[in-house]
């Protein structure tokens, strides 16, 4: 019988496999691009808070190694295995030649419910999964570079970069080790909203493009449109409330792991949230009509659907009763398969993982940047753009034989602080990738944006290959 995870990961292989069709690839080579290069498996004892010992079960699969580091999250999760992460790893591959990040693919897991678990637990379990990497050359700046995923943030990223500094006390730049870690260790501002911003900033350059809309029954941008999100998490949460805030979306249906809320009017994200987070449970907020069961939510009328949890989510099970238009995968493999075949079929136009959860890595490859080099982004230039700024209008101020007004002024020559670097850089990543994606398209007349996406990241990886000389 075929596992959640096992689904998961023949889905990606699958994937790869359709895009091939329409690539000139050599066996050989398909298969060195497909295969995982390195997994370790482990298991190590932790301390309970009663003094007992829990034996935990943990990986890191390093998927491609033909660029350097590797780099992909961490999730913690009752439900982690060896296929999941390896399938994670695959997409982190195809993901980031598809944004032009130059690393491999890998992903991270420990097998353990985070939310059951105390914070001296969790941090006993993650500096002890950390030394595991160290011992065995898994972690390290040039070499494998983790980041948060499921269940993992800021503080996780602490402790690992916190215990690979003590273990390694000699290197001169530890602190890129990791990535997502807090500011005050060296991380970058717009991190942390980094996976979701991406998903608002490439589903707004899909639903731009009147000549896939019109065929939706939409008219092109986000304004208006009826969104259901899934997950509440980083992703979902960013996600919903730059769609709200920045796009005008409205959105009616915000489902969690306890189930869900809808309301066709709209709820308000950032009331949401913040309620949830003082009562712990969606079904405990007096807003919107009350769901039991997340899953039905998926099945609501809505235009636009973002699945921002977990894998599988949409499978040929629910698919046919899906009825959103548009589904944007903001989490990893939200849509198996046999799921994407029938929405294909139904006329859903999906927006593809590999290419919608790659703001994370991008402004990730920002902060790694950033600690390599011991500098801040808008540190050598925020303040020179400041004076030829000032200059440029005092020059057009003395031209015109007028003062520009006060407000103006300052809003002409304030030099960019680094968050606003990143978002623009992030911005531009996201644009450029998605025409890059919808013009290869319809160039090769492919069948969806997924199989672009894949075609594309296929050739990248290959040309590595070939640059390198290991195949002709």
């Amino acid at each position: 019988m075929t596992t959640q995870r096992g689904r998961f990961f023949t889905s990606v292989s699958r994937s790869v496999e359709a895009a091939a069709r329409h690539l000139n690839i050599e066996a050989g080579l398909l298969e060195q691009i497909q295969c995982c290069n390195a997994v370790y498996r482990m298991r190590f004892p932790v301390e309970r808070e009663d003094g007992t010992i829990e034996v935990v079960e943990a990986y890191r699969a390093e998927h491609s190694h033909h660029r350097l580091p590797v780099k992909g999250g961490i999730r913690f999760a009752p439900t982690v295995s060896q296929d999941e992460v390896i399938a994670l790893a695959a997409l982190m591959t195809y993901k980031c030649a598809i944004v032009g990040v130059p690393f491999g693919g890998a992903k991270g897991g420990v097998r353990v419910d985070p939310f059951a678990r105390s914070p001296r637990f969790l941090e006993r379990m993650t500096r002890r999964y950390t030394t595991e990497l160290v011992k065995k050359n898994f972690i390290g700046p040039s070499i494998d570079v983790p980041a948060p995923d499921y269940g993992t943030g800021e503080r996780e990223m602490a402790w690992i970069c916190d215990t690979y500094d003590v273990l390694c006390p000699n290197g001169m730049n530890n602190h890129a080790c990791v990535t997502g870690k807090p500011l005050s260790l060296h991380g970058i501002p717009g991190r942390r909203e980094a996976t979701g911003l991406g998903v608002y900033l490439g589903i707004r350059e899909a639903v731009a493009e009147a000549e896939d809309m019109e065929p939706l029954g939409l008219k092109p941008g986000l304004e208006g449109k009826r969104i259901i999100v899934q997950g509440l998490g980083n992703v979902g949460y960013y996600a919903a409330r730059y769609l709200q805030q920045e796009g005008g979306a409205v959105i009616v249906g915000i489902a969690e792991r306890e189930g869900g809320l809808f309301d066709p009017n709209g709820l308000d994200v950032e009331a949401v949230f913040r309620l949830r987070k003082e009562s712990g449970n969606l079904l405990k907020l007096e807003v919107g009509e009350k769901i039991a069961r997340s899953e039905e939510l998926l099945e609501r009328d809505c235009d636009l659907l973002v699945p921002a949890a977990l894998e599988n989510q949409i499978t040929a099970e629910n698919a046919p009763r899906i009825r959103a238009k548009i589904v944007a995968e903001a989490a990893n493999g939200p849509v198996d398969w046999e799921g994407q075949e029938i929405l294909r079929q139904r006329g859903v136009f999906i927006i593809p993982d590999l290419y919608l959860n790659a703001g994370g890595v991008t402004v990730s490859y920002f902060e790694w940047l950033k600690n390599l080099s011991h500098v801040s982004f808008d540190r050598m230039t925020s303040r020179w753009q400041e004076e030829s700024a000032r200059r440029l209008v005092e020059t057009i101020e003395g031209l015109a034989g007028k003062s520009v007004e006060a407000v103006m002024r300052r809003k002409l020559i304030k030099g960019p602080k680094e968050v606003e670097l990143v978002h623009a850089a992030l911005a531009e990543t996201m644009t450029t990738a998605y025409r890059r994606l919808r013009g290869l398209q319809r160039e090769k007349d492919l069948p969806d944006l997924r199989t672009a996406g894949f075609v594309y990241a296929l050739g990248q990886v290959a040309l590595t290959y070939r640059d390198m000389g290991i195949f002709p």
